[in-house]
Order: C-alpha cells, then sequence, then structure tokens
C-alpha cells in the first residue's frame, strides 16, 4: 500500500491530498529515509510523520483494506511518539499566548521599537 494512502486510512492525515503533499515536502519518513507519496509500506516498517510541530513515530503493523474508523486503527498501526513531543508542544502555546493575544490586532510603534531593539547587534560586533 502506497504510504499517502496508508497514512490517510489509518487517519493521521484528513485526506489523501494533504498526505501526498506531506510526503512531497518531506515531512514524511520511512525507516529514516525521506519518501515520495508513491512508496509503498510494509507491516514492520517505522514511520515518521512531522505534523503541526510534533513529530509523530509509527510502526506498521498490518495494511487495512481501506480507511477505518478510529476505533480500529489501534489494529493496523503502533504509535510510539514520544510523551516529550506533546510536552513541548503545548510549551510552544503557552509562548505564543504570552507576548500577544490572539486577536489583540497589530503591533503598536512601542512593539516594533522593542522587538528591533531586541534583535539588534551590539555595536563593535559584526553581522556574519
Amino acid at each position: 500500500m502506497r504510504i499517502d494512502k496508508y497514512l490517510w486510512c489509518v487517519r493521521y492525515l484528513k485526506t489523501r491530498n494533504i498526505a501526498t503533499q506531506a510526503c512531497k515536502k518531506g515531512s514524511v519518513r520511512v525507516n529514516g529515509d525521506i519518501v515520495k507519496p508513491s512508496r509503498d509500506v510494509y507491516p514492520g516498517d517505522k514511520i515518521t510523520l512531522r505534523k503541526e510541530q510534533i513529530n509523530y513515530e509509527l510502526e506498521v503493523l498490518d495494511l487495512p483494506p481501506s480507511r477505518v474508523g478510529a476505533k480500529l486503527v489501534g489494529i493496523y498501526r503502533k504509535d510510539t511518539t514520544p510523551k516529550e513531543a506533546f510536552e513541548t508542544n503545548e510549551m510552544l502555546q503557552y509562548a505564543k499566548t504570552y507576548y500577544r493575544k490572539k486577536g489583540v490586532g497589530r503591533p503598536t510603534k512601542k512593539d516594533r521599537r522593542d522587538l528591533d531593539d531586541f534583535t539588534e547587534t551590539p555595536e563593535g560586533e559584526t553581522e556574519a
């Protein structure tokens, strides 16, 4: 079974088209190698999928005949994603909301000046 179809069948990606684009971008690896969407997967293969800043790690247990229900997904794959991946993503969400709440609007002139001061190189140093 093709890798893009497999990711769609086990409900990691919403559509086949999204799965194909993820493979073309290099977000999908099988046994450590970046793969094309047409790459076949077999039971025992290890898949790494980067989605929403999380590296999901999967092991193919069996190949589904078609897209399966959410309750049956566990038959066809084993999720070995470490918990630290989800914790770092949660910390990133907190960091984003700390500075500016969503929907507050554009940065003010003061915000821009503060950012410029923060990103300026100290005097005497040259940019590489």
